[in-house]
């Protein structure tokens, strides 16, 4: 048997190798520590010096044929630049089911390409610190107030304008226009105004024929030409269609789909305005009440004819 002293002496000789080992772990995680930290600052400086940008867009869709087969399909699409190179990315994931739900097939399939960034880097880097469709204040601010010569919010046409509803649109009235500054190749152009003040709310240019079409989309002209014109960057918006979105300024948009558009038209530009446009759902319901009100007042003057009559 071990003496009271033997014990002791065991015990401190155990907590004293304890406490080693724990300032030994100690050390060590601290180093760990600083290189990690040593490492994302090393990283963000290098990145803040390359100015990586990236955006990413999701898409997800349900289609069923003819068989009961349905489809399920999820695309995700990153675009990334350090404002030398561009290189977009696509990975899209397909589950097909019969009727009852069970899963016939799985499939993914990815796609990635990179080029030059070209003229439009500049102005790119100068918007992407703030996202707001702005050129830097060297290069002055991108004046998104107007798309092709007509201005948003502003009251479109007068008394002997012809305005027709567009069946795709129904919170808009629809009018035709003639740029003084028409595109090439373009053949039609749109104006969607406020059901009630007529104030601009969208407007779209169409081309019944695909205007240049190309295997290299993403470089077309009319998306560098936007580029260049707001500031701003293409975000690609379909894994099937070449379509893209750009935010042009505070609360207004623009989208290019350059082929595949419609039934009618192939190549399809427009740009909105988000804040006219929920002026537009507004005017709606106001119309809507006011033709309540009046549908009601007249069953009320019919009612009472009838009594009097009676």
């Amino acid at each position: 048997m071990r003496r009271a002293g033997e014990v002791s002496a065991a015990k401190g000789s155990k907590r004293k190798g304890s406490k080693m080992k724990i300032t030994k772990f100690a050390v060590a995680a601290g180093f760990a520590v600083v290189a990690v930290a040593a490492l994302f600052a090393s990283g963000a400086a290098g990145a803040s010096e390359r100015k990586d940008v990236s955006a990413r867009t999701e898409e997800s869709s349900v289609t069923t044929n003819d068989n009961g087969i349905v489809s399920h399909a999820y695309t995700e699409c990153t675009v990334s630049t350090n404002g030398n190179m561009v290189t977009e990315r696509r990975r899209e994931t397909r589950t097909n089911m019969d009727a009852d739900g069970n899963v016939l097939e799985t499939s993914t399939s990815e796609f990635a390409q990179s080029y030059p960034v070209g003229d439009s880097g500049a102005a790119f880097f100068a918007a992407a610190s703030d996202g707001s469709g702005k050129a830097s204040s060297d290069g002055g601010a991108a004046d998104s107030a107007a798309f092709l010569g007509v201005a948003f919010g502003e009251p479109f046409g007068d008394d002997g304008t012809s305005f027709s509803k567009d069946p795709g649109e129904p919170e808009f009235l629809c009018a035709s226009f003639a740029p003084k500054n028409p595109l090439d190749g373009f053949d039609d152009y749109y104006v969607y105004v406020t059901p009630k003040s007529h104030r601009v709310a969208k407007v779209r240019a169409c081309a019944r024929e695909a205007v240049e079409p190309g295997p290299r989309w993403r470089r077309h002209y009319l998306i560098e030409a936007f580029e260049k014109r707001y500031g701003t960057w293409a975000r690609p918006c379909s894994y099937r269609r070449p379509i893209y979105a750009f935010n042009i300024g505070p609360d207004r948009y623009a989208s290019v789909c350059l082929a595949g558009a419609s039934r009618e038209y192939e190549t399809v530009l427009q740009a909105w305005d988000e804040g006219v446009c929920a002026d537009a759902g507004r005017e709606v319901e106001e119309l809507r009440a006011a033709a309540r009100k009046n549908a009601a007042e007249k069953r009320r003057s019919r009612v009472d004819a009838a009594a009097a009559a009676f």
